[in-house]
């Protein structure tokens, strides 16, 4: 087992075994029933060598991570530019409203086609852009209400959200040790304030691109500018 996949198999079980209250009622666990695309991506483009910087996120998206086990894991990018296609089960109380279908799910995430098609468009071949960056999510479950509306973890409760970030910020310290990175960038004001929290004390600053979520009105007015703006400010040549 590589350094990354005990990271995450550790961060897995000490999530997976919580619960949540209502409104939740259906929570997914990515490293679990997307298992063999996770550790695909671990096993390819995860080696323990030095980086630049850790990009990481809040936590997967319904289209892109759920159904892929990859951080911001938009199908089209995962499957031809980060070269990963693996079966996919399913979670153990699936929401019918929110199926996971792994590749075959024909919706494309925003926020994931935005971000990989970026690192494919400045780097061009994914070797390029790990070797220099890594790409991870602070929190790899997924809430969601009966209906099927996303429920994001910065909005639980203080017990469960104090519960639930103790082993997101322990994996992401040892993510750090791995990788040794000059800068942990989040992507979005939550993941920055999460990694503050985290690494507070640790050798490694922090820093904050705008989230390429299609909610972000700012994001939809180009939002590769404004990231690219933001890494050179961060003192990053793209």
């Amino acid at each position: 087992m590589s350094d990354l996949t005990r990271i995450m198999s550790e961060l897995s079980t000490a999530v997976g075994a919580m619960s949540f209250a209502a409104p939740i009622t259906h929570v997914y666990n990515p490293f679990e029933y997307a298992r063999r695309p996770a550790e695909a991506y671990a096993a390819r483009w995860g080696a323990p060598t030095e980086r630049e910087a850790v990009f990481i996120g809040m936590n997967p998206g319904p289209w892109g991570m759920a159904q892929t086990g990859v951080p911001f894991g938009e199908i089209e990018h995962v499957r031809e530019w980060l070269g990963i296609e693996e079966s996919v089960d399913k979670p153990p109380v699936e929401n019918a409203k929110r199926p996971i279908e792994g590749f075959d799910c024909t919706r494309s995430e925003v926020s994931g086609r935005r971000l990989w098609g970026w690192a494919k468009e400045r780097f061009g071949a994914p070797d390029v852009f790990f070797a220099r960056f890594f790409v991870w999510n602070y929190c790899p479950l997924v809430f969601m209400e009966e209906g099927g509306r996303n429920f994001t973890p910065d909005k639980l409760p203080a017990a469960e959200r104090d519960a639930l970030f103790a082993p997101c910020d322990e994996a992401l310290r040892q993510l750090v040790s791995l990788y040794r990175p000059r800068m942990v960038i989040g992507v979005g004001a939550f993941a920055e304030a999460r990694a503050k929290q985290a690494l507070d004390g640790e050798d490694v600053a922090v820093g904050r691109i705008l989230h390429p979520s299609p909610a972000s009105p700012k994001a939809n007015r180009g939002w590769q500018g404004y990231a690219e703006e933001e890494l050179r400010e961060l003192g990053f040549a793209v």
